[in-house]
């Protein structure tokens, strides 16, 4: 399966992020906005599986597919940059500042959601014929996730705050580690492998992506849903932005830099 060892794989997580710090705004936003708009149409597959079969688990090991296909084509979502990008500061590579990684993730953000919201736009046309139809199961289904997903937050206050963020972070601590996952092989079934499982997990366990959410809720709205952009923005994706950024960050691209890179006796070397 072509193994690589992770002190390699990590340094090129560091290369990775050190990249795309040096890309243009230009093919940093056309790679976001393609991975935006196909992790949406893999959000409506999934959904439009697990509504028609009643089976989540059936839906949530078919989603997947959409962040492999986004992966291999080399496209950019924001919680993979949230991991990757920072390790490039911290590895102190050459003209890295917090201001170009600022910008990397401003630049993957508005592509991200402009690809998602196209998608949005497409899905709920062809669902509507052109909204000269109800949507059906599917629509009242959708429209009752969005409700659920932020009205529902708003209603525990505080706690429903924290609760998006935490399922945030649990989110990109996954999806993370599926994006680190697939560098540990040069075999492209070895890849896939790897990305499969965390990214089944957090689809499956309901945890909040930023990314699928900025598919997801503007369809619930165009749905029937019953909440503003507002609510979307305050109760949904603010905290699961923040709580992505830490769990990639946190629980997934500093640990393996700080115990393979920075481990205490290079820290002495150096």
């Amino acid at each position: 399966m072509a193994y690589v060892d992770p002190k390699d794989f990590v340094r090129e997580m560091v290369n990775s992020g050190e990249s795309k710090c040096y890309m243009s705004s230009r093919d940093t936003f056309i790679r976001a906005f393609m991975a935006g708009a196909i992790l949406g149409l893999a959000a409506f597959f999934a959904i439009n599986v697990a509504v028609t079969t009643g089976s989540l688990l059936t839906g949530a090991i078919l989603f997947p597919v959409g962040f492999i296909m986004l992966y291999l084509m080399k496209f950019d979502l924001l919680t993979g940059v949230f991991t990757l990008v920072p390790l490039a500061m911290l590895d102190r590579r050459r003209g890295i500042t917090l201001r170009q990684v600022l910008r990397n993730w401003g630049w993957v953000f508005c592509g991200n959601f402009s690809g998602a919201l196209t998608t949005a736009f497409f899905a709920s046309f062809v669902l509507t014929y052109g909204y000269n139809v109800d949507g059906g199961l599917l629509a009242e289904k959708i429209s009752i996730i969005g409700e659920s997903r932020t009205v529902g937050y708003q209603e525990y206050g505080v706690a429903g705050w924290w609760t998006i963020f935490f399922r945030g972070m649990l989110c990109n601590w996954m999806v993370s580690m599926g994006v680190v996952g697939a560098m540990i092989s040069t075999n492209a079934g070895a890849k896939m492998a790897a990305m499969w499982m965390p990214v089944m997990l957090f689809f499956f366990m309901g945890f909040e992506h930023s990314i699928v959410n900025m598919f997801l809720f503007p369809f619930s709205m165009i749905m029937g849903g019953q909440f503003t952009i507002a609510d979307y923005l305050l109760w949904n994706e603010l905290p699961t932005v923040l709580g992505n950024l830490v769990g990639g960050f946190m629980f997934v691209g500093l640990p393996l830099y700080l115990t393979h890179i920075r481990s205490g006796r290079e820290r002495q070397l150096a």
